[in-house]
């Protein structure tokens, strides 16, 4: 799994290439919250549940109808902030549905239980590239952590700041043209 500034990247990105006015504070911080909850799964270690059983880790919480019902309601509760369903829902589901993305592209784990609960299969990206991130905090404060963070730079940060800074200058050009 990529670590949490990893998770966190999506979200971030999504609000500085759309801007202020289109994600919103609340909205902000809610889809931050949900690119890093699927990972509250760990929970089940606690529990006894086997990393690769469907409630395990990198099971259900990672599904895209785990992602889509965590938007549903993270939509629901942003409409006392104003801010409309349809609009906080697709972002909501980004945020969420970006958590298993990122670690389907990770260099290790069992895959990501996408279509849970129609199939526990566990899938991963076609190339995993982004260095998967130690569990322990002993091992994360660590050079392997630093090669995970170095990894993250690399293959999630950099693209996804190329993308929203073009999605900016994009938006300033249309504002330009409408002028």
């Amino acid at each position: 799994m990529p670590t949490v500034f990893s998770h966190i990247a999506v979200p971030v990105a999504a609000r500085l290439g759309a801007g202020k006015i289109s994600v919103p504070k609340p909205l902000l911080i809610a889809g931050i919250v949900l690119s890093v909850l699927p990972d509250a799964d760990v929970i089940a270690f606690r529990l006894g549940v086997p990393y690769a059983a469907g409630l395990g880790h990198r099971g259900f919480s990672h599904s895209l109808l785990f992602a889509a019902a965590a938007a549903l309601g993270g939509s629901l509760l942003l409409r006392a902030f104003k801010i409309p369903i349809r609009k906080s829902f697709w972002y909501l589901s980004l945020a969420s549905a970006s958590h298993g993305l990122l670690d389907a592209f990770t260099t290790g784990g069992y895959g990501i239980a996408f279509f849970w609960p129609f199939s526990e299969q566990r899938f991963f990206a076609p190339v995993q590239m982004i260095d998967v991130s130690p569990l322990s905090i002993s091992r994360f404060f660590s050079s392997r952590g630093l090669d995970v963070l170095g990894s993250e730079l690399a293959w999630v940060w950099a693209p996804l700041l190329a993308l929203s800074l073009s999605a900016l200058v994009l938006r300033s050009t249309v504002k330009m043209d409408q002028k």
